[in-house]
């Protein structure tokens, strides 16, 4: 009983915490306040996957977050709602302080979890590897109308409503090009290089599949921002 008292005590104080955050009664750093704009500059934290969270549904606090970006974008067009694929609230991504193989359309969460991505887990691994940063990520495309795997029946992928990429690969400033399907088993740097790679994009991703995964991603990593969090 005493034990429930002190839960019941510990959850109103917690309620209380976040009822004062929320209304602005108690001032803390954004980066600890659930309902600040996600900032990418800022480093990650306990706080930064509830964030992420909040953009799903609401386009200008993404649009806001990702303002905090380097990203260079520009709205589509929605598609008509008969479409197979219907796609609204997407962004065509062109590149920003690293150049991208060509533009991709993507969801807006998508958009921002790959700022993240290349701010906090791309660039520090380059440097902790080689010394050096990235300048370019090569890429197989996000939208695709299709069901996962391109199988006749079953759910459409992720990629079916732009809220997918997969990345083949990453050049880097001294011009060497590295390779998810050359390099993977790569027992020296590039190896190393790609595998924290896919670790740190497992922070930032809800879902991440590469070579480890199976022969369908023998050649990139699958990241998207669907449901469902897979580090594979």
């Amino acid at each position: 009983m005493r034990g429930s008292t002190l839960f019941l005590i510990f959850l109103l104080i917690g309620a209380g915490v976040a009822v004062s955050i929320w209304r602005g009664w108690l001032p803390v750093a954004d980066r600890w306040n659930p309902w600040a704009p996600l900032d990418v500059r800022q480093p990650p934290g306990l706080l930064t996957p509830f964030k992420l969270w909040r953009l799903r549904d609401n386009p200008a606090l993404c649009e806001q977050a990702l303002q905090s970006s380097s990203l260079r974008y520009a709205h589509q067009a929605d598609s008509p709602a008969d479409a197979k694929c219907p796609l609204t609230d997407t962004l065509r991504i062109s590149g920003g302080d690293v150049a991208l193989s060509s533009s991709f359309v993507s969801s807006c969460p998508l958009a921002v979890a790959y700022a993240l991505f290349e701010i906090h887990g791309l660039q520090p691994a380059a440097q902790a590897v080689f010394g050096q940063r990235v300048v370019q990520v090569d890429h197989l495309g996000s939208f695709a109308c299709r069901n996962v795997y391109n199988r006749s029946e079953g759910r459409l992928s992720q990629h079916a409503s732009a809220n997918a990429l997969d990345i083949a690969g990453f050049r880097l400033a001294d011009g060497r090009r590295i390779s998810v399907l050359k390099d993977w088993n790569d027992e020296g740097d590039k190896g190393t290089f790609l595998r924290q790679v896919r670790d740190d994009a497992c922070k930032q991703f809800n879902t991440v599949l590469g070579p480890d995964y199976n022969a369908a991603h023998r050649n990139h990593f699958h990241v998207d921002m669907g449901r469902w969090r897979v580090c594979r």
